[in-house]
């Protein structure tokens, strides 16, 4: 069996095709996956054991992920992403944490978390899937909705402005910062990569639609340009500004907006560091173990 199947779930290889998603035909959260999917596969060629990759979801619609994704992990609560995927880390600093969450689950529930994650720089990966909604839960405004959106929560429309998470991230010290169109899984597939090899935490949000909810965000695609991979912080900063979440004027940057390289909170904690020894010898241990026998 090839290693992109065995990232299927076994409900899935068992029935395969028959088997279908209960994402909305045609949601990019399908892309999301396959872009996930790919480089896995390509980073357990290069050396990564499946069996070291956890991931954690929130709630929404992008947390079907974990149904989908033949890894461990959590099924978390909304917002609790990073402290649950925070937890993972710390049982064992040696596992390679992957965080799946929505725009309202990381930047309304989840904001003081996510404020925090750029400060403690610990050496795993979130992944923002971006509709600008609360689709799950019939299209509510959530912090990036534009100003104007008209939904059965907000019936007279959004009146405040949306947050800028590029500008915040920036602000809030994250050593790796990037963002995608899910439309592209290619180079999303090349973004996921670059994040979680990064040693440090990092940030990639997907800018998605939703085919259903907040119709008038969609079909960005033609602000969008790709960058080279930046390591400037003002220019960072500049590049966060240029498209402000509120309407579809101005240029939209993809790729590495920013990365830098500091001590991940791994290589500050000794205590951590230890256990990451120990549990490495352990596993090297039972490998011969079972070599011998």
């Amino acid at each position: 069996m090839s290693t992109k199947n065995k990232l299927k779930t076994k409900l899935r290889i068992k029935l395969g095709t028959k088997n279908e998603d209960t994402w909305c035909p045609g949601c990019p959260n399908h892309n999301i996956l396959e872009s996930t999917k790919r480089v896995l596969t390509k980073l357990i060629g290069k050396g990564y054991k499946q069996e070291d990759f956890a991931m954690v979801t929130g709630i929404g619609c992008h947390a079907k992920i974990f149904d989908y994704l033949n890894i461990s992990g959590i099924y978390g609560l909304h917002g609790r992403v990073l402290p649950t995927a925070l937890g993972i880390k710390l049982g064992n600093p040696n596992l390679t944490v992957l965080g799946f969450a929505g725009d309202g689950d990381t930047y309304a529930e989840g904001m003081a978390h996510f404020i925090h994650a750029g400060r403690y720089n610990a050496n795993m990966t979130l992944v923002v899937h971006d509709n600008q909604s609360f689709s799950l839960t019939t299209g509510q405004s959530t912090p990036t909705s534009q100003q104007g959106y008209k939904n059965k929560a907000k019936p007279f429309g959004e009146f405040d402005k949306p947050l800028n998470p590029i500008k915040l991230a920036l602000a809030s010290g994250m050593s790796f910062i990037a963002r995608c169109n899910a439309r592209d899984v290619a180079h999303t597939e090349r973004i996921l990569e670059k994040a979680i090899r990064h040693k440090g935490f990092s940030f990639v949000e997907i800018i998605q639609d939703c085919l259903i909810f907040n119709l008038e965000a969609n079909n960005k695609d033609g602000l969008m340009y790709k960058i080279s991979d930046n390591k400037n912080k003002k220019k960072a900063e500049q590049l966060a500004e240029e498209w402000d979440y509120n309407n579809k004027h101005g240029r939209i940057p993809l790729g590495v907006i920013y990365q830098e390289k500091k001590k991940t909170l791994e290589e500050k904690w000794p205590q951590l560091a230890a256990l990451s020894k120990t549990l490495r010898k352990r596993k090297i241990s039972r490998k011969r173990k079972t070599e011998i026998k």
